[in-house]
């Protein structure tokens, strides 16, 4: 018959259950309460088209920081685009530059410099004064002031270790739903690896730049968005960006600074523009038509 014993509460609701019996009830809770979770996320109403504050607001606030995303998603930014790589010691932090001379009181490579470092290093000074104090913030305290209904585009620099990475956590975070990895193949592999159904932007940059072949591959690759760079002069995308949209690839597109821009580019197809002064140019979608989006967060 097998051992029995007693267990105090469900699942099961007796008060004696046979090992095995135990076992199946508590992994049908687990994965009742996984499908509920999803079922909920499934019901998130995430933005068709519109601006991605790049680097945040990074026309008022210093990039790439808690105050420049914060500020973003405030604004209605319908999606934010931020800079994810790893530190000397394997920490996810924010920064688009391969060091961090420009954008903080620190000098060196961010891959040969420690978390500690990192972290006593003040990325606000050089945008205002206003803003000393401010920290080189990590990928996980990111995720944690962001809304549940923005979607976020993850600009990883580097390959394989930090797509892994990226990719567990965002499922341990529950931000599968709303997040995508910008990255190159190799990165893409890597997190596929570790969570198969993580979102893909292709950012392959070895061919970004052939624009045909850089479609081609991203359907190829099956990934969810692409990020169209400016087209060379008098190059026509009719045929590549309805092919994109055959594919159901959400379409990027860096970048623009006027109204007129966004205007040609909506009409394209284009269904996300990143643009460094969100707050400007969304007073101008606003004219357009697509709403400014209303951020929505996790209940703590």
């Amino acid at each position: 018959m097998g051992n029995v014993r007693k267990v105090t509460g469900p699942p099961g609701g007796g008060k004696m259950k046979r090992d095995g019996f135990g076992i199946v009830g508590v992994l049908f809770v687990v994965l009742f309460s996984a499908s509920i979770v999803q079922a909920q996320k499934s019901k998130v109403t995430m933005p068709e088209r519109g601006l991605c504050a790049h680097r945040g607001a990074m026309d008022t606030h210093p990039e790439n920081t808690l105050p420049a995303l914060q500020e973003a998603a405030r604004l209605g930014a319908q999606m934010i685009e931020f800079d994810i790589q790893l530190s000397k010691d394997s920490v996810m932090v924010i920064m688009h530059d391969d060091d961090v001379d420009r954008t903080t009181n620190g000098t060196g490579k961010v891959s040969d410099l420690t978390y500690e470092y990192l972290r006593s290093l003040d990325a606000g000074m050089k945008k205002s004064p206003k803003f000393r104090g401010t920290l080189v913030p990590t990928f996980e305290e990111v995720l944690a002031v962001m809304p549940e209904n923005v979607w976020l585009n993850c600009h990883l620099k580097g390959d394989e270790a930090v797509g892994k990475a990226a990719a567990a956590m965002l499922k341990r975070s529950g931000r599968l739903h709303q997040a995508f990895l910008t990255c190159s193949v190799k990165a893409a592999g890597a997190a596929k690896k570790q969570v198969p159904e993580i979102l893909i932007c292709n950012g392959e940059n070895s061919y970004r730049r052939n624009t045909s072949r850089y479609v081609a591959e991203t359907i190829k690759l099956k990934a969810e968005f692409i990020q169209l760079l400016r087209p060379e002069s008098k190059e026509d995308r009719t045929a590549l960006m309805a092919s994109l949209k055959d594919n159901h690839i959400k379409i990027n597109y860096f970048f623009a600074e006027t109204a007129q821009e966004l205007a040609d580019l909506y009409k394209q197809g284009v269904d996300f523009v990143l643009v460094n002064n969100v707050g400007e140019l969304l007073l101008e979608t606003e004219k357009m038509g697509i709403k400014t989006w209303k951020p929505v967060y996790k209940k703590q």
